[in-house]
């Protein structure tokens, strides 16, 4: 009896995409507002709490980027040995990325034991945001083995075309996160009150509630792939290798955004402490429209790497035009809803005068740079689903270190805070000119060349 085919192959294309990636763009919603719903409680402590917690983002980022990293890594191999029907390398795949992820695991609580004090005193000299700072960041650096096996576990899902189940395991987490975050922070119902540290306890609580629920879902409903303490523990060196090359680049991409924004604190930190917060607020507002779009591309990713092992031209092209179309009128939507209420988002994070009047030109300077990151991003999808994730690095270099980070550094030096947050649309057209081009090379040495098989 020959094995059901997979839906990534037969499934009408954009019914495809919005089954594969709307559950990830759910659950990314329900991301996005966990981060902002944190981020208004810890600013009812303080300014200073609210500025801590930026300044532990960078760091923070760092972890995020080594658990997606190498889920990206894995979820290519992964999806593109399926579509091949080469189920023992999916196996060695899955198991593989498992133990990846105990490293990366070890890696930050080393960093958690060792690293902090430092990280947030290079930031600031205010005693009260770097004790903040320190408490928060040790606590989701020593327990972050939660967080490392929650992506890993949602990447095997999605790599199988799962992603209800994914976008399960992460908004559990998530709506944790949430009931906790008061809780903990204030002292409700009989908890210590915590303050900051709550927050961090709260975070790394739904992280680890969500890795359970990945695991369960992974043995209990994911057929395609068997995960094995033999394969465990020996991968084989071939697919390490294979995972690490797409992965590594993509890890890169993301921790550049972790050096991004530690020069953005360097750099807005010879203004105000309450700069470094308007830029904390945006990163947490962005998200709303930002994680969404990268949740598209979760479902995206293993549409297009299938039907690149499947040699279907007609359907990549069709899952990409439709997914870009998407990505745009997302970022457009964000875009407006910046320009035309910054007042009141700010005002979610119990804003002072001050921040207000930093932020509200803030947000809508950097706002009009959203769909440009639209196309970059869905473009970006394309380089890591055909195992081309250095053009992902390379466009990211190029708009986060080469043109924003200098940029905002001499537009500092005007003496004007406004003019700081120049910087990021014009990174982005940076960004999205290197995209298309890189784009258009990868299209013509593979898709248009492609032949599809005989059917």
């Amino acid at each position: 009896m020959e094995p059901k085919e997979n839906k990534m192959g037969v499934m009408p294309v954009r019914k495809l995409i919005v089954n594969m990636s709307l559950p990830m763009m759910a659950s990314m919603l329900v991301q996005a507002l966990y981060n902002i719903v944190d981020s208004i409680y810890v600013s009812q402590i303080s300014e200073g709490a609210l500025t801590a917690v930026t300044l532990a983002f960078p760091l923070q980022n760092l972890m995020i980027a080594f658990a997606t990293g190498i889920g990206v890594g894995v979820n290519a191999l992964l999806s593109k040995s399926l579509g091949e029907k080469n189920f023992e390398r999916a196996d060695r795949a899955a198991n593989a990325g498992l133990l990846l992820t105990v490293f990366n695991a070890v890696l930050f609580i080393l960093l958690g034991l060792f690293a902090v004090k430092p990280f947030i005193a290079s930031q600031t000299g205010i005693a009260e945001i770097r004790g903040y700072g320190e408490v928060y960041l040790r606590i989701v650096c020593i327990l972050s083995m939660g967080l490392f096996f929650q992506v890993m576990f949602e990447r095997l899902l999605q790599s199988t075309g799962l992603t209800f189940y994914s976008m399960v395991s992460q908004m559990t987490g998530a709506v944790i996160n949430i009931i906790l975050d008061p809780i903990m922070i204030f002292g409700l119902l009989g908890f210590p009150k915590l303050g900051v540290a709550g927050a961090a306890y709260a975070t790394v609580t739904g992280q680890t509630v969500a890795a359970l629920t990945g695991f369960v879902l992974n043995r209990k409903k994911n057929k395609e792939i068997n995960l094995s303490l033999r394969l465990f523990l020996q991968p084989g060196m071939w697919v390490v290798g294979r995972i690490y090359r797409v992965g590594i680049p993509s890890v890169l991409m993301v921790a550049i955004g972790s050096v991004m924004t530690y020069f953005m604190n360097l750099i807005l930190g010879t203004f105000t402490a309450t700069a470094q917060a308007v830029f904390g607020v945006y990163f947490k507002l962005q998200s709303f429209f930002f994680m969404p779009i990268f949740g598209l591309n979760s479902g995206l990713i293993p549409v297009l790497a299938f039907n690149y092992g499947a040699r279907r031209k007609d359907r990549i092209e069709e899952a990409l035009g439709f997914a870009l179309k998407l990505a745009v009128c997302i970022m457009v939507t964000g875009m407006l809803i910046f320009e035309a209420v910054p007042g009141v988002l700010l005002g979610m994070f119990d804003a002072s005068e001050e921040m207000l009047k930093l932020g509200i030109p803030a947000l809508r300077i950097i706002a009009v740079h959203f769909p440009l990151a639209g196309v970059s991003i869905a473009l970006g999808s394309v380089f890591q689903a055909f195992s081309k994730s250095m053009y992902s690095l390379v466009v990211s270099i190029c708009r986060q270190l080469v043109a924003l980070i200098p940029a905002a550094w001499l537009l500092a030096k005007t003496g004007v805070v406004r003019n700081v947050w120049f910087a990021f649309p014009i990174a982005e057209v940076v960004s999205l000119i290197i995209s298309v081009l890189l784009f258009r090379k990868l299209y013509n040495s593979t898709v248009r060349t492609m032949e599809e098989p005989k059917r």
